[in-house]
Protein backbone atom coordinates (compact mmCIF):
# COMPACT_ATOMS: atom_id res chain seq x y z
CA UNK A 1 0.00 0.00 0.00
CA UNK A 2 1.38 3.42 -0.99
CA UNK A 3 1.36 5.92 1.86
CA UNK A 4 -0.13 9.39 1.45
CA UNK A 5 2.78 11.83 1.56
CA UNK A 6 3.60 15.49 2.09
CA UNK A 7 6.50 17.46 0.61
CA UNK A 8 8.25 20.76 1.24
CA UNK A 9 11.51 22.56 0.56
CA UNK A 10 13.86 23.20 3.47
CA UNK A 11 16.60 25.82 3.42
CA UNK A 12 19.67 25.10 5.53
CA UNK A 13 23.28 26.28 5.79
CA UNK A 14 26.53 24.36 5.54
CA UNK A 15 29.64 25.03 7.62
CA UNK A 16 31.21 26.82 4.63
CA UNK A 17 28.32 29.30 4.60
CA UNK A 18 26.59 27.87 1.54
CA UNK A 19 22.81 28.23 1.44
CA UNK A 20 21.41 24.83 0.55
CA UNK A 21 17.83 23.96 -0.35
CA UNK A 22 16.66 20.39 0.19
CA UNK A 23 13.49 18.68 -0.98
CA UNK A 24 11.73 16.85 1.85
CA UNK A 25 9.10 14.14 1.53
CA UNK A 26 7.45 12.17 4.32
CA UNK A 27 4.41 9.98 4.86
CA UNK A 28 1.36 11.49 6.51
CA UNK A 29 2.17 9.70 9.75
CA UNK A 30 1.51 10.54 13.39
CA UNK A 31 4.64 8.80 14.64
CA UNK A 32 8.18 9.82 13.58
CA UNK A 33 9.66 7.52 10.94
CA UNK A 34 13.17 6.59 9.82
CA UNK A 35 14.94 9.21 7.69
CA UNK A 36 17.04 8.91 4.56
CA UNK A 37 19.07 11.50 2.67
CA UNK A 38 19.16 11.26 -1.11
CA UNK A 39 22.36 12.54 -2.69
CA UNK A 40 21.85 13.42 -6.38
CA UNK A 41 23.88 12.89 -9.52
CA UNK A 42 26.34 15.58 -10.60
CA UNK A 43 23.54 17.45 -12.41
CA UNK A 44 22.36 18.83 -9.05
CA UNK A 45 19.13 18.45 -7.12
CA UNK A 46 17.03 17.51 -10.11
CA UNK A 47 13.48 16.22 -10.39
CA UNK A 48 14.97 12.71 -10.49
CA UNK A 49 16.35 13.06 -6.95
CA UNK A 50 13.04 14.52 -5.81
CA UNK A 51 11.19 11.57 -7.37
CA UNK A 52 13.35 9.14 -5.40
CA UNK A 53 12.59 11.07 -2.20
CA UNK A 54 8.85 10.83 -2.88
CA UNK A 55 9.13 7.09 -3.54
CA UNK A 56 10.91 6.59 -0.22
CA UNK A 57 8.13 8.53 1.51
CA UNK A 58 5.50 6.36 -0.17
CA UNK A 59 7.39 3.36 1.20
CA UNK A 60 7.09 4.79 4.72
CA UNK A 61 10.36 6.68 5.20
CA UNK A 62 11.06 10.40 5.47
CA UNK A 63 13.55 11.52 2.83
CA UNK A 64 15.54 14.65 2.03
CA UNK A 65 17.00 15.13 -1.45
CA UNK A 66 20.02 17.20 -0.51
CA UNK A 67 21.54 20.16 -2.32
CA UNK A 68 25.31 19.88 -2.81
CA UNK A 69 25.88 22.99 -4.96
CA UNK A 70 23.83 25.66 -3.19
CA UNK A 71 20.59 27.43 -4.12
CA UNK A 72 19.36 24.11 -5.64
CA UNK A 73 21.41 24.78 -8.77
CA UNK A 74 20.98 22.24 -11.58
CA UNK A 75 22.46 21.87 -15.05
CA UNK A 76 22.29 19.55 -18.05
CA UNK A 77 25.79 20.50 -19.24
CA UNK A 78 28.61 18.13 -18.21
CA UNK A 79 31.15 20.98 -18.20
CA UNK A 80 29.12 22.93 -15.65
CA UNK A 81 28.31 19.84 -13.62
CA UNK A 82 31.98 18.92 -13.55
CA UNK A 83 32.96 22.42 -12.42
CA UNK A 84 30.46 22.43 -9.57
CA UNK A 85 31.36 18.89 -8.55
CA UNK A 86 35.09 19.63 -8.47
CA UNK A 87 34.42 22.61 -6.21
CA UNK A 88 32.98 20.22 -3.64
CA UNK A 89 36.14 18.11 -3.80
CA UNK A 90 38.04 20.97 -2.13
CA UNK A 91 38.87 20.46 1.53
CA UNK A 92 36.06 18.85 3.52
CA UNK A 93 33.23 20.37 1.47
CA UNK A 94 31.51 17.11 0.56
CA UNK A 95 31.24 15.93 4.15
CA UNK A 96 30.30 19.39 5.47
CA UNK A 97 27.46 19.85 2.98
CA UNK A 98 26.18 16.29 3.17
CA UNK A 99 26.47 16.39 6.95
CA UNK A 100 24.41 19.58 7.04
CA UNK A 101 21.75 17.79 5.00
CA UNK A 102 21.76 14.82 7.36
CA UNK A 103 21.47 17.08 10.41
CA UNK A 104 18.61 18.97 8.78
CA UNK A 105 16.79 15.72 8.04
CA UNK A 106 17.33 14.49 11.60
CA UNK A 107 15.88 17.73 13.00
CA UNK A 108 12.52 17.40 11.24
CA UNK A 109 9.61 16.51 13.54
CA UNK A 110 8.55 13.71 11.20
CA UNK A 111 11.91 11.96 11.62
CA UNK A 112 13.14 9.47 14.20
CA UNK A 113 16.75 10.66 14.40
CA UNK A 114 17.94 7.34 15.81
CA UNK A 115 17.17 5.64 12.47
CA UNK A 116 19.01 7.34 9.62
CA UNK A 117 20.39 6.13 6.29
CA UNK A 118 21.63 7.56 2.99
CA UNK A 119 21.37 6.69 -0.68
CA UNK A 120 23.25 8.28 -3.57
CA UNK A 121 23.44 8.16 -7.34
CA UNK A 122 26.71 8.53 -9.33
CA UNK A 123 28.47 11.55 -7.75
CA UNK A 124 25.90 11.31 -4.96
CA UNK A 125 27.15 7.81 -4.25
CA UNK A 126 30.58 9.22 -3.49
CA UNK A 127 28.94 11.89 -1.36
CA UNK A 128 27.22 9.41 0.93
CA UNK A 129 30.20 7.06 1.08
CA UNK A 130 32.45 9.95 2.11
CA UNK A 131 29.84 10.95 4.68
CA UNK A 132 29.85 7.39 6.04
CA UNK A 133 33.65 7.34 5.98
CA UNK A 134 33.61 10.47 8.15
CA UNK A 135 31.77 8.57 10.89
CA UNK A 136 28.23 9.82 10.30
CA UNK A 137 25.59 8.05 12.33
CA UNK A 138 24.05 6.05 9.48
CA UNK A 139 22.48 2.61 9.64
CA UNK A 140 22.94 2.06 5.89
CA UNK A 141 24.67 3.68 2.92
CA UNK A 142 23.47 2.59 -0.52
CA UNK A 143 24.89 3.64 -3.88
CA UNK A 144 23.80 3.33 -7.49
CA UNK A 145 26.50 3.52 -10.21
CA UNK A 146 28.71 5.45 -7.80
CA UNK A 147 32.14 6.99 -7.90
CA UNK A 148 33.71 4.76 -5.24
CA UNK A 149 36.95 6.72 -4.72
CA UNK A 150 37.82 7.89 -1.22
CA UNK A 151 39.42 11.13 -0.15
CA UNK A 152 40.03 9.41 3.18
CA UNK A 153 39.76 5.64 3.41
CA UNK A 154 37.23 4.05 5.74
CA UNK A 155 38.41 3.36 9.27
CA UNK A 156 37.15 0.52 11.43
CA UNK A 157 36.53 2.69 14.49
CA UNK A 158 34.47 5.37 12.74
CA UNK A 159 32.50 3.75 9.90
CA UNK A 160 29.04 2.85 11.23
CA UNK A 161 26.90 2.13 8.17
CA UNK A 162 26.17 -1.15 6.48
CA UNK A 163 26.97 -0.66 2.78
CA UNK A 164 25.28 -1.77 -0.42
CA UNK A 165 26.89 -0.89 -3.76
CA UNK A 166 24.84 -1.40 -6.93
CA UNK A 167 27.19 -1.36 -9.91
CA UNK A 168 26.65 -1.86 -13.62
CA UNK A 169 28.60 -4.67 -15.25
CA UNK A 170 29.24 -2.49 -18.34
CA UNK A 171 30.06 0.73 -16.44
CA UNK A 172 32.93 2.33 -18.39
CA UNK A 173 33.37 5.16 -15.88
CA UNK A 174 33.89 3.07 -12.76
CA UNK A 175 35.80 -0.08 -13.60
CA UNK A 176 35.53 -3.50 -12.02
CA UNK A 177 39.09 -2.91 -10.77
CA UNK A 178 37.76 0.18 -8.96
CA UNK A 179 35.07 -2.03 -7.45
CA UNK A 180 37.68 -4.52 -6.22
CA UNK A 181 39.69 -1.69 -4.65
CA UNK A 182 36.56 -0.51 -2.88
CA UNK A 183 35.87 -4.01 -1.58
CA UNK A 184 39.40 -4.12 -0.19
CA UNK A 185 38.89 -0.76 1.51
CA UNK A 186 35.72 -2.05 3.16
CA UNK A 187 37.42 -5.31 4.18
CA UNK A 188 40.34 -3.43 5.70
CA UNK A 189 37.93 -1.39 7.82
CA UNK A 190 35.84 -4.45 8.73
CA UNK A 191 32.73 -2.83 7.24
CA UNK A 192 29.73 -5.00 6.39
CA UNK A 193 29.42 -4.33 2.67
CA UNK A 194 27.76 -6.01 -0.29
CA UNK A 195 28.48 -5.23 -3.93
CA UNK A 196 25.93 -6.34 -6.52
CA UNK A 197 27.13 -6.21 -10.13
CA UNK A 198 24.09 -5.88 -12.37
CA UNK A 199 24.23 -7.67 -15.71
CA UNK A 200 24.33 -5.62 -18.94
CA UNK A 201 24.02 -2.34 -17.03
CA UNK A 202 25.94 0.84 -17.86
CA UNK A 203 26.70 3.91 -15.78
CA UNK A 204 23.45 5.69 -14.96
CA UNK A 205 21.39 2.49 -15.22
CA UNK A 206 18.83 3.60 -12.61
CA UNK A 207 17.88 6.87 -14.30
CA UNK A 208 15.27 6.78 -17.10
CA UNK A 209 16.87 9.99 -18.43
CA UNK A 210 20.28 8.34 -18.86
CA UNK A 211 19.85 7.63 -22.58
CA UNK A 212 18.81 11.24 -23.16
CA UNK A 213 21.91 12.49 -21.30
CA UNK A 214 24.08 10.05 -23.26
CA UNK A 215 22.82 11.26 -26.62
CA UNK A 216 23.00 14.96 -25.74
CA UNK A 217 26.54 14.77 -24.37
CA UNK A 218 28.08 11.83 -26.25
CA UNK A 219 28.86 9.95 -23.04
CA UNK A 220 28.55 6.26 -22.19
CA UNK A 221 25.40 6.19 -20.07
CA UNK A 222 22.38 3.92 -20.36
CA UNK A 223 19.13 3.21 -18.61
CA UNK A 224 18.39 -0.42 -17.81
CA UNK A 225 14.92 -1.07 -16.41
CA UNK A 226 15.73 -4.56 -15.16
CA UNK A 227 18.87 -3.37 -13.36
CA UNK A 228 16.93 -0.47 -11.86
CA UNK A 229 14.25 -2.87 -10.60
CA UNK A 230 16.77 -5.27 -9.07
CA UNK A 231 18.73 -2.41 -7.53
CA UNK A 232 15.69 -0.83 -5.92
CA UNK A 233 14.53 -4.19 -4.56
CA UNK A 234 17.93 -4.72 -2.91
CA UNK A 235 17.90 -1.15 -1.58
CA UNK A 236 14.50 -1.48 0.07
CA UNK A 237 15.43 -4.86 1.50
CA UNK A 238 18.43 -3.35 3.28
CA UNK A 239 16.57 -0.22 4.38
CA UNK A 240 13.64 -2.22 5.76
CA UNK A 241 16.02 -4.42 7.73
CA UNK A 242 18.43 -1.79 9.09
CA UNK A 243 15.83 0.89 9.84
CA UNK A 244 13.23 -1.38 11.44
Amino acid sequence: MVAAIKTREITYTAADGSTLIGYFAAPESVEPVAGIIVAPEWWGRTEYAEQRARELAEHGFAALAIDMYGDKKVTSAPSQAGEWMMQTFQGNTIVERAGAGLATLAAQPEVDNTRLAAIGFCYGGKVILDLARSGADLKAAITFHANLSAQQAAQQDTFKAEVLVLHGELDSMVSLDDVESFKQEMNNAHVTAEVIVLKDAKHGFSNPHADEHAKANNVDLGYNAEAEKKGLKAMYSLLDRTLA
